[in-house]
């Protein structure tokens, strides 16, 4: 039996990464709590070009974030906070920095960073990352898979890929086993704004941040 190609991101550019080896991507401290502890619009914006990494039993596999989304609160009708506080979005009402992890479709877990100050109902949504660590790991875990680029590219193909899992809602972001870490900035020039994906309430809001031109962001349409 032949075996399965697995392309590199050195394949196609664009990427964050370029042309250098992986071990070459700056992998900071862990982002404090005073990161998130801002405007979420502000910490979506910073996260691009920072580390998300999750260790499991099975190892350890991290990706460099290229796309995000901003939720912002009780009055931004497509935030899980539009209605109220309640036993499931009790944690986006909780400290700045911990991990609000969501289930859609019966399928796949969605991961997002708590912001603000507590009692201040608000998040980001992890969208897109580009692979990092623990490449083989994630491709053992989405098997059908065949491309590096495709492994990352949307909430839930990032979370399968890097084992996040409800089990990790409501953590600290500040150890493991999920951590975000300072990484290399994406420059004013290389960002991207667009409206959010696959939402049809406030949609028209420009709360979508994306590294540009990078081939590890995700395919959805956006929303207007």
């Amino acid at each position: 039996m032949s075996r399965q190609k697995i392309s590199s991101p050195e394949d196609s550019p664009p990427s964050l990464l370029g042309s250098r080896p992986r071990s070459q991507f700056h992998r900071g401290r862990i982002l404090p709590p005073s990161f998130y502890e801002r405007e979420t619009e502000i910490v979506a914006r910073e996260m691009l070009g920072t580390v998300l990494e999750c260790e499991t039993e099975n190892g350890t596999a991290s990706g460099i974030i290229v796309e995000t989304e901003a939720y912002l609160g009780e009055h931004d009708l497509a935030c899980h906070a539009a209605v109220g506080r309640t036993a499931r979005t009790e944690n986006l009402y909780g400290p700045p920095g911990i991990a609000y992890v969501y289930f859609i479709y019966g399928m796949y877990w969605c991961f997002n960073a708590v912001t603000r100050a507590e009692g201040l109902p608000s998040a980001v949504l992890v969208r897109a990352l580009e692979p990092l660590d623990g490449i083989a790991l994630m491709h053992r875990r989405r098997a059908r898979v065949r491309h590096t680029v495709d492994l990352t590219s949307g909430p839930g193909k990032l979370c399968t890929a890097l084992g996040i899992t409800g089990s990790m809602h409501g953590k600290s972001l500040q150890r493991k086993p999920i951590v975000i870490r300072e990484g290399e900035r994406v420059a004013d020039d290389d960002v991207e704004v667009t409206t959010r994906i696959g939402i049809s309430r406030s949609a028209d809001w420009p709360l979508r941040w994306l590294a540009r031109g990078n081939r590890f962001v995700s395919k959805g349409k956006v929303s207007a």
